[in-house]
Parts: structure tokens; sequence; C-alpha cells
């Protein structure tokens, strides 16, 4: 593996922690869960495609970032509904006006794992659970 893509991979797997932790709280920081979901999809999607040579662009959109990918492996594909559900939490939820409920945040949350576990595989690494933190 690339040390550029173990990179992104750190980084994707600190925000994933973060969005847990964060869900974990009474009351649960909602907003914030499903920005750092998003964070994770994202990292992860640049990792894969870091991994297979290109060089990610400096873009939110995960249907972008999905439309990318799908050339080196088009199964990928089946992340597309949730990629663009979580593709808002990027900006819009991080300002006034809008809040997340605690179903959007588990659901945001859920997305990331699953996106998390189908990147890892592909890439070869396991997808054995994080150490939960006290």
């Amino acid at each position: 593996m690339k040390k550029v893509t173990a990179e992104w991979i750190r980084k994707a797997e600190a925000d994933l922690a973060a969005a847990e932790h964060l869900r974990q709280l009474k009351p649960p920081l909602t907003d914030p869960v499903c920005f750092h979901s998003q964070q994770t999809g994202e990292k992860y999607l640049k990792a894969f495609l870091q991994e297979h040579g290109v060089n990610p662009p400096k873009i939110h959109d995960l249907g972008d970032l999905l439309a990318r990918a799908l050339p080196f492996d088009p199964t990928l594909a089946s992340l597309r509904t949730g990629l663009d559900r979580l593709t808002d939490y990027a900006v819009d939820y991080r300002y006034p006006g809008i809040h997340a409920t605690s179903r959007q945040a588990s659901s945001a949350l859920k997305i990331a794992t699953k996106v998390r576990d189908e990147i890892r595989r592909r890439l070869g690494l396991r997808n054995r659970g994080r150490p939960k933190r006290a």
C-alpha cells in the first residue's frame, strides 16, 4: 500500500472514531456525527483513488468521487445511494438553520461504516473493529 493511501486511511479512521464517540454522548451531537461520517466516506474514497494512482481532487461531493472510482471497481456503484445522502453533511449541516436528527446521525454512521468496510476489503485490509475508547 502506498504511504499516502495509508495516511488517508488514518484520517478516515479518526473521523469515524469521532463520529462514533459523538453519537454515544447523551444527548448525541448529531450534526458533528453526520459531518464526521461524511468525512469518513470522503477520505476512504480518496484513499481508494490514491491507491489506484489518481490524485484525489479537493472536493466533498461523494458522488463525484465515486464516479472517479468506478472505472477501477464498478461494484462500488452499490454505495451510490448512501454516498449521495452523506454528501449533504459536508457543508449544509455545519451552519445555522439545519439540524440533523438522531435518526439521520445513526444512518450517516451506518453508511460511513459500510463505505469503510467496502473500501478496506478492496484494498486488502482487515475489517475488524477498532478499539473502543473509554
